[in-house]
């Protein structure tokens, strides 16, 4: 009787201790494969799938062979068999320029126009046998195609009559790293850097290949390995060396590495005494240093460029023009088929000229002057990476430059690791702009994915919000922002709500209920965000350096374009930073039908109002409130918000993993307590200008403005 007891609490203690082990810590990211719960669904796909068939003749086409191997045998519960010759319900995944199979086959005649990042998926029968092909013009196709099938799967859609062709709207869609040599990672919230340069070449962290799976699973091909705040170490052989093992690695996965180039480099690691870029030694220098990069990295991407801002060399020290400096870096690249991307992030605090016009005023009179294989890199609004912002006025002014889009995943300013902002919602606000550059549709995303301007390469950048963390990125949601900028990089066309519903049953369930309350959540979370930050068009009053917390009050310091006061204008007479004729001008930057919008006040949107506006506190809103009354009421609506968003989380106790959902609610709580602290602060600050009460019915703040103002954070992350 003792024996048997013992031997069932024993059995007992293993079952339990074995669901802790496996209890769901987030590393997955959206890769799951976990066994389809839908039985008749799961009948369906066990049916229409019976063998695989990969032509296994190449690094990438092994790891097609082993991502369908491991996603089938999760998702349907039983080992397929892997096959060399076609059976009835086989699935092929193979490159059509290489296989005999696929040539015998009716294939969409389509395929033979597909670009080699794209691919088709099709189910047809071929000798009495139903099967179902994954297929493209290049390797890395096949593998976007597998992808693209297991998240069929992952999702629980159909797979009979299919007939799925998909390639890439922007060709070159990449992360940027800012991550440092010292593995710190600037205004990173999820960790140290994920690369360990100490131990590299030689040890390679199975980490690096999860990296590249995540990556190549919605489409991202190039990385930029390191901080724009450049560091020339990087470029040295020994460097090199490592760059070139994470470079193996990831090639494996259709995935490109760029590096961002030090413009004094050829000073601090070459010893020249000058960087200036007309200089014959200086540019046979960078040529030296290319021919070396691309002995060691065979498919080298490129650089990143931020040069001439925030106190970062540039061939304006040598009175060059960005077009110079650029011009030789593409030089020195073009024989080996590597680019330069030139950050248009540049701005001077000894101009006396509205910063959010001086990108313009530096960039525009140089179209038509870069070399063919320079694209400028652009912030997706004209100060940085704010809660939202207008788009930039450079896209659409340079039709002879190709732009590309560079949106921050990590969020700086958005609640850093702590807050659910999901993103999606905000890349689209700005890809759909209307630019009227080339008259009405004349799309932000159309401008970026070359189609407008006929530009022969395109791109996209997400600044990365990739640590050490387990989950990947600190906050679980976090991963969400990271897969819906390489869903948007493929096509910008998907909604914010079918990237997010994706995600959602990729990552927690695809139960209906969960995905609807989530959905819920996630689309409403920007603006809740905007709303308990910076409503109406306010931008740039977060807290100094570490950018944590609320500090519209920062003043009197070395940079005034680094101070709050000089974007929100806050006074006694009103708020607002007037961009209209009347002001800066900035308006005038955008194409008349766009400057006609913003600069009145009949048409410009809420949204943007004191962006580009300066008015009283009684101004009379589109609602019937005064301008007071209206900011008190986003303030707190953007907290009501997030209480609402804590209530649907709860209602999902028992339908999310344990430690999943524990971690979510203790972030949602945190992001509470700095929802109230950020309307709280903002209110009671704009109201020593305004003179005006908080609308009776609003809850009053519980703590002094004094208190908010002497809140002090030196070990804020990120710095």
């Amino acid at each position: 009787m003792k024996t048997s007891l013992l031997i069932t609490t024993l059995i007992i203690s293993f079952f339990i201790n074995r669901t802790n082990l496996y209890s769901e810590d987030g590393y997955r990211l959206w890769l799951r494969y976990d066994k389809v719960t839908n039985k008749s669904l799961l009948k369906s796909y066990t049916t229409q799938i019976k063998y695989l068939l990969v032509d296994n003749n190449s690094p990438t086409l092994s790891a097609v062979k082993e991502e369908l191997q491991n996603g089938l045998t999760g998702l349907l519960g039983k080992n397929i068999p892997v096959i060399s010759a076609t059976k009835n319900r086989t699935v092929i995944a193979s490159n059509y320029k290489k296989s005999k199979i696929l040539k015998e086959l009716s294939l969409s005649p389509e395929i033979s126009n597909i670009p080699d990042d794209g691919y088709l998926i099709q189910t047809l029968k071929h000798k009495g046998n139903d099967i179902i092909v994954i297929t493209s013009n290049s390797d890395v196709g096949v593998m976007y195609g597998t992808f693209e099938f297991l998240r069929l799967l992952q999702t629980q859609k159909p797979i009979t009559n299919l007939k799925i062709i998909s390639y890439p709207k922007i060709k070159l869609r990449i992360l940027n790293h800012w991550d440092n040599l010292n593995r710190t990672v600037e205004r990173g919230y999820a960790g140290f850097s994920i690369w360990d340069w100490h131990k590299l070449p030689d040890y390679i962290d199975t980490r690096y290949k999860d990296y590249a799976r995540a990556n190549a699973s919605i489409g991202i091909n190039g990385t930029v390995l390191t901080n724009v705040n450049a560091n020339a170490w990087v470029l040295t052989h020994d460097y090199l060396l490592k760059v070139a093992a994470l470079a193996n690695v990831f090639r494996t996965y259709g995935i490109k590495v760029y590096l961002t180039a030090r413009f004094s480099a050829p000073i601090e690691i070459g010893n020249l005494k000058t960087a200036d870029p007309l200089n014959e030694d200086v540019r046979q220098w960078w040529k030296e240093k290319v021919k070396e990069i691309y002995s060691l990295i065979p498919d080298f991407g490129g650089f990143l460029v931020k040069a001439n801002s925030e106190g970062q060399p540039g061939p304006q020290n040598y009175g060059r023009s960005h077009a110079d400096g650029a011009n030789m870096l593409a030089e020195a690249l073009e024989p080996y088929g590597g680019v330069v991307m030139w950050r248009a992030f540049v701005y001077d605090n000894n101009i006396p000229e509205d910063r959010a016009k001086q990108a313009y005023n530096e960039f525009k009179p140089l179209d038509g002057k870069f070399k063919k294989n320079v694209l400028i890199q652009v912030k997706n609004g004209p100060i940085d990476f704010q809660p939202r912002e207008p788009f930039h006025p450079l896209f659409g002014a340079m039709p002879n430059t190709p732009l590309m889009m560079e949106f921050q995943i990590t969020q700086e300013y958005l609640g850093q690791g702590t807050h659910l902002v999901y993103l999606a919602t905000l890349f689209k606000e700005c890809l759909e702009s209307d630019t009227y550059c080339k008259g009405k549709g004349s799309t932000v995303a159309k401008v970026i994915d070359g189609s407008l301007d006929n530009h022969s390469i395109s791109g996209i950048a997400g600044v990365s919000n990739i640590g050490t963390d387990r989950n990947w990125t600190g906050h679980l949601f976090g991963q969400a922002n990271w897969y819906a900028f390489g869903r948007l990089a493929w096509n910008h066309e998907l909604t914010s709500e079918e990237v997010a519903e994706e995600w959602i049953r990729q990552t927690f369930s695809n139960d209906n209920e969960v995905v609807s309350k989530i959905k819920t959540i996630m689309l409403k979370s920007r603006e809740d965000c905007v709303n308990y930050m910076t409503p109406l068009g306010l931008h740039h009053i977060m807290g100094w350096n570490h950018h944590y917390g609320p500090a519209p009050w920062i003043k009197d310091k070395h940079r005034d374009d680094w101070t709050s006061v000089y974007y929100h204008r806050a006074d006694s007479n009103g708020i607002g930073f007037d961009r209209t004729e009347k002001g800066s001008n900035a308006v005038s930057q955008y194409y008349p039908e766009v400057a006609e919008i913003f600069s009145s006040l009949e048409k410009c949107p809420d949204e943007y109002l004191l962006w580009f506006h300066h008015l009283p506190w009684n101004y009379k809103m589109k609602s019937g409130n005064t301008l007071w009354e209206e900011l008190c009421y986003h303030y707190y609506k953007g907290v009501e918000g997030v209480k609402e968003t804590i209530n649907i989380w709860k209602s999902l106790e028992s339908k999310i993993d344990k430690d999943e959902f524990e971690h979510v609610k203790m972030l949602l709580n945190i992001q509470l307590k700095e929802a109230i602290w950020w309307r709280n602060a903002c209110v009671l600050y704009f109201q020593t200008f305004s003179k005006m009460p908080i609308p009776n019915e609003l809850e009053k703040p519980d703590k002094s403005l004094e208190y908010y103002m002497n809140l002090n954070f030196p070990y804020a992350p990120g710095i």
